[in-house]
Formats: C-alpha cells, sequence, structure tokens
C-alpha cells in the first residue's frame, strides 16, 4: 500500500492507495462508525462497486444507508443537493458522524458540498471510482455545485477526513472515461515535473491499456503532487494552488459550450484547454512553439482533444470568452489565466487581455 498525507495540521488526512483496497474498506473506515450506522451516496452507474462497500462494512458489523443518484454532470446541481442534505438529516447525521462520497469527481464534489453545511459541517470520506477523481478531484477539500451561470460557483473547501483509491475499479469504467482522468494525470507534469511528462509519453498507453503498475505510479504520483500543494495553499490564496487549475479555463468555457454534458467530459476539456493554453503562451511570446506542438501532439496520440474543433465546439470566440467572464477566479474584472514559459514552466498571469483571448480562438480551426 501506498500512502500519502495531505498536511494540514490538525485537520491533515491519509490518501491510501491500493488495488484490491474497496473490498478490504471496512479496516479503515470502521473505526470511524463508532457503532453508528455510515449513509455512503453513489449513483446508478457505481451499484456494483457499492455492493462491494457495503459487503465490506456489514463483516464488520457496520449497518450503511444508501443514496443513490442519477449519473452525470447535471447531478451536480441544487436540486440534487437538497435532496442529499434531506436525506441525510432524515437519517439523523451527527456532525461527528462520517458520510462516505462513492464514486466520480461529480458525487465527490457534491457530497462534499453537502457535508459542509448539513449541521454546519459533518465529515466525509472520498473512496473515488474514476481516474479522474483518484488523482485530482477527491483530494484538497474543493467542493462545489453548478449552476445557470457556471461550473462549481457555488460552493466551499471542506477537506475529507480520509481517500481510499483502488486503482482496480477502473476495470469497470469505459475506456473514454479513463482518458479523459488522464488529462489530469498528463496536466502535473505540465504544471512543474518535465519529467513527469515525459513518463507519462513513455508510459500513458499502457496506464490506458490497464497496465497496473502504471495505474499505481500515475495515482501516486499525482495525488502527492497536488498534496503538496494543497499543503502550501489550501484556500488558493497565495496563488501557488491556482497552478493546479492548468487548461480549466480554457477547458471550462468549452465545457459551458457543451452544456456540462456528456458531449464533452470534464477531462477532455482540460486537455483540449492544456493545449490551447500552450499555443497561447506561444501566442504571447512565452513558449517555444515546439512545446506546446509536442503537448498538443500527446494528447492526439492517446485520443484526447487539442482544441475546439476535436472537442467538438464549434462557438464564435465571442460566446467562448463569455463564458469565461462567468469564472470564478474573475477578480477586479480580470481573469487570471495559467500560461506557460515551457513544458514542467507554468505560472499564472494576470495580465492577459480577454479582447486578445478573443482574437486568439478566432485563429483556432472549427
Amino acid at each position: 500500500m501506498k500512502t500519502v498525507t495531505v498536511s494540514l495540521g490538525d485537520r491533515s488526512y491519509p490518501i491510501h492507495i491500493e488495488a484490491g483496497l474497496l473490498p478490504r474498506a471496512a479496516e479503515f473506515l470502521a473505526p470511524l462508525a463508532r457503532g453508528r450506522p455510515m449513509a455512503i451516496v453513489t449513483d446508478e452507474n457505481v451499484r456494483p462497486h457499492l455492493a462491494t462497500l457495503q459487503a465490506s462494512l456489514a463483516a464488520a458489523g457496520v449497518m450503511t444507508d444508501a443514496i443513490i443518484l442519477p449519473p452525470g454532470e447535471k447531478t451536480k446541481s441544487w436540486a440534487m443537493l437538497e435532496r442529499v442534505c434531506d436525506r441525510l438529516l432524515e437519517l439523523g447525521i451527527e456532525r461527528s458522524d462520517h458520510v462516505i462520497a462513492l464514486g466520480g469527481g461529480v458525487i465527490g464534489d457534491l457530497v462534499g458540498f453537502a457535508c459542509s453545511i448539513v449541521k454546519r459541517g459533518c465529515r466525509f470520506v472520498q473512496i473515488p471510482t474514476t481516474l479522474l477523481s483518484q488523482v485530482d478531484s477527491s483530494v484538497g477539500g474543493k467542493t462545489a455545485i453548478n449552476t445557470a451561470a457556471g461550473k462549481n460557483l457555488i460552493g466551499a473547501f471542506h477537506q475529507p477526513a480520509m481517500v481510499l483509491i483502488d486503482p482496480d475499479v477502473l476495470d469497470s469504467l469505459p475506456a473514454r472515461q479513463v482518458r479523459a482522468g488522464y488529462a489530469e494525470v498528463v496536466k502535473y507534469g505540465l504544471i512543474d515535473d518535465f519529467a513527469f511528462f515525459e513518463w507519462c509519453e513513455a508510459n500513458g498507453p499502457a496506464l490506458l491499456a490497464g497496465n497496473a503498475d502504471a495505474r499505481i505510479h500515475a495515482i501516486a504520483h499525482s495525488v502527492a503532487a497536488k498534496a503538496r500543494i494543497v499543503a502550501a495553499d489550501e484556500h488558493e490564496t497565495s496563488g501557488i494552488r491556482a497552478l493546479l487549475n492548468l487548461g480549466h479555463t480554457f477547458g471550462h468555457a468549452l465545457e459551458a459550450e457543451a452544456g456540462f454534458s456528456d458531449r464533452l467530459l470534464h477531462g477532455e476539456g482540460v486537455a483540449a484547454g492544456c493545449a490551447l493554453a500552450f499555443r497561447y503562451s506561444v501566442r504571447r511570446g512565452l513558449c517555444p512553439g515546439q512545446d506546446a506542438d509536442r503537448v498538443a501532439a500527446h494528447f492526439r496520440t492517446i485520443g484526447l482533444p487539442d482544441g475546439p474543433a476535436a472537442a467538438g465546439i464549434d462557438a464564435p470566440s465571442a460566446t467562448l470568452v463569455g463564458h469565461m467572464m462567468h469564472d470564478k477566479k474573475m477578480a477586479a474584472g480580470t481573469l487570471p489565466f495559467l500560461l506557460a514559459h515551457g513544458i514542467g514552466r507554468t505560472y499564472l498571469d494576470k495580465t492577459v487581455d480577454l479582447a486578445d483571448v478573443g482574437v486568439f480562438l478566432d485563429a483556432e480551426p472549427r
């Protein structure tokens, strides 16, 4: 087993990573139950893993109540938040209880936010079941729902008490979902770890094909990178944690145009967004063109989009820039962008002119 700690003083928590961990989850969860039933929130697609988890807990004498939601990005909504909160209250949740979020990023984000507000804050455990949630969204305490104005605009920082990651659950995912999650793996190399990007180039195909060693290495390395950044800047106040948003400003605009639907998965948007961020950096004279080409080529090689056309988005640049105006990182009318001096040399730029971004997007293939 690999264990990574997110160091946040008295709110520090472990991330346990091991193949075959889900059937043994009760070893870690039963002590948190304190003799009380545990609520598990999941979605319809995760029912087989729910059965495995409930069997593990039952064998340890822990009763469970399952809250099963519809799958998909639209579940991150006011209506589903209300449904989860109401049900947790019906179950008599206490502030010291631990709710289990079993699922991908949608479930983790929704459950984390619900737990941040129920009785002014109860505890929760993340058991992520997608590659994207295992390497990114389950770690760091960002929780949120989407609204008509945009993605993740209503939320809170609320850290989990523990994260349990079983790479074996990825075997049940469609190949497209695994590819989408892989975009967040590559992101860590693009931010500040050129050697890891090279590892991705060499081992990405094996990871996507299900190689166990490649999975474990990618997950553990990604989680350790995120844990280090979160420990240094938990609430994104110093600018360090903002580096984790590489690709997200462009990517969220593409996702918004796709209606935050399965038409464009979040990881697909991030891949296209990262490629766009590197190409825009070239336009600004910041980044060598061959680095941007190399980033785009890797995403294309593994079947991820490298821009609007490849993502199936044919919208005017003004529309995409309009989506960016709703970005939660807006401050005093300025939108910070994650740009790059090269692969592994990402930085936060607060001088970007959105009109220039529009000109850049106008030149992108449609």
